[in-house]
């Protein structure tokens, strides 16, 4: 199987890599159009800011290949954010897969969430195995509002979209190679069940 995760100069790379590595795979990292093209699996990662993380597909060009992608494509933290059709941060433009719109937490909570929380109403085999209310751990101060395409929830002041799934595009706000053995599972069940 042929993993590629996304190369744009937005992500906490290594520890995807490790925590693919540790499921028994290797995972390529690049930002050539045609090896991700070719890819089994996508993964598309993203630690940073919107404005700046868009323009760095831009000019790549990558903003236009990612969402013509046919194989399984999973979006981590600012990557699924980017999937949406804007962000509040930077006022940017996304890629549009997603229909919604990132928005900011209010001030009524502490930015950034930074630690565990409970994702609760899992849907699609993505979170094959795992229990409702099952904890995973999260660093963000934007989020994705409850959607037709939110596939699992996480509360932190109001209720917003822990994960989201459109036909072969997947994104989770959370980082699945941080969340112990719920990550873990969640990242086998992207590379082997979907």
């Amino acid at each position: 199987m042929k993993i590629v995760i996304i190369d744009y100069g937005a992500g906490n790379i290594q520890s995807i890599i490790f925590a693919i590595k540790r499921l028994g795979y290797d995972a390529l990292l690049s930002h050539d159009a045609k090896e991700i093209q070719e890819a089994d699996k996508v993964i598309f990662p993203g630690v940073g800011e919107a404005s700046s993380a868009m323009a760095k597909l831009r000019s790549s060009g990558l903003d236009t290949i990612i969402p013509t992608l046919k194989q399984p494509v999973l979006g981590i933290c600012l990557g699924m954010q980017l999937m949406c059709r804007s962000s509040e941060e930077g006022n940017t433009e996304g890629l549009g897969i997603f229909d919604l719109d990132v928005k900011k937490f209010s001030n009524q909570v502490k930015v950034p969430q930074i630690g565990w929380n409970q994702i609760t109403d899992l849907k699609t085999d993505l979170f094959k195995g795992i229990p409702d209310k099952s904890y995973i751990y999260l660093v963000h101060s934007f989020y994705a509002p409850l959607g037709q395409e939110t596939i699992a929830s996480s509360e932190y002041g109001l209720e917003y979209s822990a994960a989201l799934q459109k036909e072969n595009f997947y994104g989770v706000q959370f980082h699945p190679e941080k969340s112990s053995d719920i990550g873990s599972t969640i990242l086998n069940n992207f590379l082997t069940v979907i």
